[in-house]
């Protein structure tokens, strides 16, 4: 992704909730970005056969699902007034100096 595109389609988001009144709380934007992973994870597992396939077989709802979490998600930073794109950054810098100290980047065990 391009310096600023986070940004913009955070403002793209912005923009069509505008338009269209879709205003909602942000424990309303949270649960709605749960239920969008949720439907996300449902059309994963069937692409991958529940698993039995190494790699999902291509569809397009995988696509319309992805785009549903990233919409709940940027619409979740929008109602919680952060910067989407600045998170993401700092979660990256965050992962890199994970790998550098321990040759990972989950936060622990």
């Amino acid at each position: 992704m391009g310096e600023y595109a986070m940004r913009q389609a955070q403002r793209k988001t912005a923009e069509l909730m505008d338009e269209y009144g879709l205003t909602a709380s942000a424990q309303t934007r949270c649960l709605d970005l749960i239920s969008e992973v949720g439907e996300l994870a449902k059309e994963v597992l069937k692409a991958t056969d529940y698993g039995n396939l190494q790699e999902p077989v291509q569809n397009s709802r995988l696509e319309q699902e992805l785009g549903d979490c990233a919409f709940s998600l940027l619409a979740l930073a929008e109602a919680m007034g952060l910067d989407a794109e600045a998170a993401l950054e700092s979660a990256l810098g965050k992962y890199r100096a994970r790998w550098r100290s321990r040759g990972e980047i989950g936060s622990g065990r």
